[in-house]
C-alpha cells in the first residue's frame, strides 16, 4: 500500500503474512523477502519512510531515510514509533501485534489531535491552494 499525498512525503507500508500450507511447505524468513533487493529499491526511489509488519516473527520494523539510508525507528519509552514523515502518524507496535486494537486506535487518535499533526494538516491544505 502506497500513500501518496499531493506534494507529501511518501510513506511505504509492507505487510508480509506467511502461512505454511502444509509440514512440507519451506518458507523463507521475511527479512529474506524483504531484504536488501527491496531496501536498496527504496533508497533509490526516495521512499522516506517504510514499516514492515513480520508477522510469524512477532515484529514491526520502521525505517526512515536519512542522509539516504535506512535508519531504524526506535519506540520511545512508551512504547509509540512516531513518524518522521507524517506527523501525528504513531503506533504502538506491540499492542498491534498483541491485537489490542482499543490501544492501537487510541495512540493513532492522540498522534492525529497533536498539535504537530494540526501544523501538517495545515501546510498541505495550504500546497493544495497554491
Amino acid at each position: 500500500m502506497n500513500l501518496i499525498l499531493h506534494e507529501a512525503p511518501r510513506l511505504l507500508a509492507n505487510i508480509l503474512i506467511l502461512q505454511p500450507i502444509d509440514e512440507r511447505y519451506i518458507w523463507m524468513p521475511t527479512t529474506a523477502i524483504l531484504g536488501e533487493p527491496k531496501k536498496i529499491a527504496y533508497e533509490r526511489n526516495g521512499v522516506k519512510e517504510y514499516l514492515v509488519w513480520r508477522v510469524l516473527d512477532q515484529q514491526i520494523d520502521w525505517f526512515y531515510l536519512q542522509n539516504g539510508k535506512y535508519v531504524h525507528l526506535q519506540p520511545d519509552e512508551d512504547g509509540i514509533t512516531r513518524s518522521q514523515v507524517f506527523p501525528g502518524l504513531w503506533l504502538h507496535s506491540s499492542a498491534l501485534i498483541q491485537g489490542d486494537m482499543k490501544q492501537v486506535l487510541a495512540i493513532l487518535q492522540a498522534g492525529i489531535a497533536s498539535q504537530a499533526h494540526d501544523e501538517f494538516v495545515t501546510r498541505l491544505e495550504m500546497l493544495r491552494r497554491s
